[in-house]
């Protein structure tokens, strides 16, 4: 009898004890959607268990088939360089799939909304409201092309405006170098919005767990109405999850019956 793979959920890790217990918490989730299907988590860095020391523990028991699924909005450097020489490390009989990274997805804009809604907004309050899309920040174009496509097809749901802004646009931010012109900071689009006109502005974090990069936000959303939760443990995000796994799944399940 073929046993589905098993899902690997690998988070970045943080010095912040907040990021492990969200992950933790969203996967929690995750297995509560999903009750057949077995979750682990792995942490590239600062956290335990490692994705290495995981995917060892696994092989030792038997396990076969593996789908890693990168705990990341965007396909970035994590999701093109760390994840996969993680993976390429693995005992060599496990067969691991890499499922796609969790953005761009409508059920992640359901979770934005989502946490808009809980720190105080309503539906009414989207055509004289002005929404700072924050995100971590990243040097791929791509990833940032991604978040800029992401805050033009919200705007189009009915918010007076979105605007994406980035927390860290490379690895010396911290000082002031490796933000590229028009990478505004969230603190620059609140003020933004303010000018244009709109009534309230809302900053709505695009980021899944806490840590430095998100209390970075919260600072520079110190000027806004409203400031949103992190996704978290959203009910959307863990659908997300899982949507993920069922689509790295298939290639696996048409191989056995070819």
């Amino acid at each position: 009898m073929r046993h589905e793979p098993v899902l690997l959920v690998i988070a970045h890790g943080s010095r912040d004890p907040r990021h492990a217990a969200t992950v933790n918490a969203l996967v929690e989730r995750v297995r509560s959607l999903r009750p057949g299907t077995r979750v682990e988590t792995g942490f590239l860095d600062f956290n335990v268990p490692s994705v290495h020391g995981v995917l060892e523990s696994l092989a030792a028991e038997g396990v076969r088939e593996v789908v890693a699924l990168p705990l990341l909005l965007t396909r970035a450097f994590h999701a093109k360089a760390d994840i996969p020489a993680v993976l390429r490390d693995a005992p060599p009989w496990l067969r691991i799939r890499q499922a796609d990274v969790l953005g761009p997805s409508p059920l992640l804009r359901a979770a934005l909304e989502r946490r808009l809604w809980e720190a105080g907004l309503n539906p009414a309050d989207k055509s004289s409201t002005g929404v700072v899309l924050a995100s971590a920040g990243s040097t791929d174009p791509e990833a940032i092309a991604v978040i800029a496509s992401i805050a033009r097809e919200w705007r189009l749901t009915g918010w007076c405006a979105v605007r994406p802004a980035f927390a860290s646009a490379g690895p010396h931010a911290a000082t002031g170098a490796g933000r590229p012109a028009g990478f505004p900071r969230t603190e620059d689009v609140v003020r933004a919005l303010r000018a244009d006109g709109c009534e309230r502005v809302a900053v709505a974090p695009y980021v899944l767990a806490p840590g430095f990069l998100p209390d970075r936000i919260a600072r520079g959303a110190a000027g806004a109405d409203v400031l949103a939760e992190v996704l978290g443990p959203a009910p959307e995000v863990a659908r997300v999850v899982l949507e993920r796994y069922d689509a790295a799944c298939l290639p696996l399940a048409a191989a056995v019956g070819a």
